[in-house]
């Protein structure tokens, strides 16, 4: 899906239904439901009743006619879609803003390997991206928020890998054009093991998408 050429519908949030990828929104007058494009439920980390919304339309035979874009905050918005930090950074991966990972000429998506699949694979330097959205109001974002068994797990693969000379880039992305820098959060298991990688050789990075016609994407601080 082209991100920067899409037909986006005002509507209003109302509240989220009990399958977290489903939700009610306001269009034209009428409550409509709309897809949710979240693994988890949008109140675990944000608030956006009777916010405006900007939705897409879904392909035809799809449950739902509308998927959840973006919600206005302030003067901007705030990306809704938490796939969108991968598709952005695959396609601007070539990109200058990027020549710290070196050279990127062989580049796979959701590579495979040895029971881990890869956001994305650098194979020219034998080296995984792995890729973390942030949504969050605060202009400090804290990462994590919620408690994730599968990240647990990857890094105590990332720990393996990076043992064994693969590199590991750990790239955390806000959705909030808004946030300054990102925190990782002390007050977990993760940080234990996330500390243990970065001791091994993990790299951090920290991104802001920003959505204004387009989408762009900026690096920030990332701190632990």
């Amino acid at each position: 899906m082209d991100f920067n050429n899409l037909t986006l519908i005002d509507g209003v949030f109302v509240k989220e239904l009990k399958n977290r990828f489903l939700c009610e929104v306001i269009i034209d007058g009428k409550s409509m439901e709309c897809y949710v494009p979240s693994s988890c439920h949008l109140s675990n980390f944000i608030d956006i009743s009777n916010c405006p919304v900007l939705l897409i339309k879904n392909p035809e035979k799809s449950r739902t006619a509308y998927s959840l874009f973006a919600f206005k905050l302030q003067e901007k918005y705030v990306l809704l879609n938490t796939s969108i930090a991968n598709k952005i950074i695959f396609e601007k991966l070539s990109s200058r803003m990027f020549a710290f990972l070196g050279k990127r000429k062989n580049v796979f998506k959701e590579y495979k390997y040895q029971g881990y699949k890869s956001d994305i694979f650098i194979e020219d330097t034998n080296s995984f991206i792995e890729i973390k959205s942030l949504l969050t109001l605060d202009k400090i974002g804290i990462f994590p928020t919620v408690y994730s068994e599968r990240t647990i797990n990857q890094l105590k693969s990332f720990c393996e890998f990076l043992r064994n000379g693969i590199k590991v880039n750990f790239f955390i992305v806000s959705l909030n054009p808004y946030v300054k820098k990102i925190q990782i959060n002390k007050n977990t298991d993760f940080y234990l093991l996330f500390k243990d990688c970065i001791s091994l050789g993990m790299k951090l990075y920290g991104f802001k998408i920003d959505f204004n016609n387009s989408l762009s994407i900026k690096r920030i601080p990332c701190i632990i």
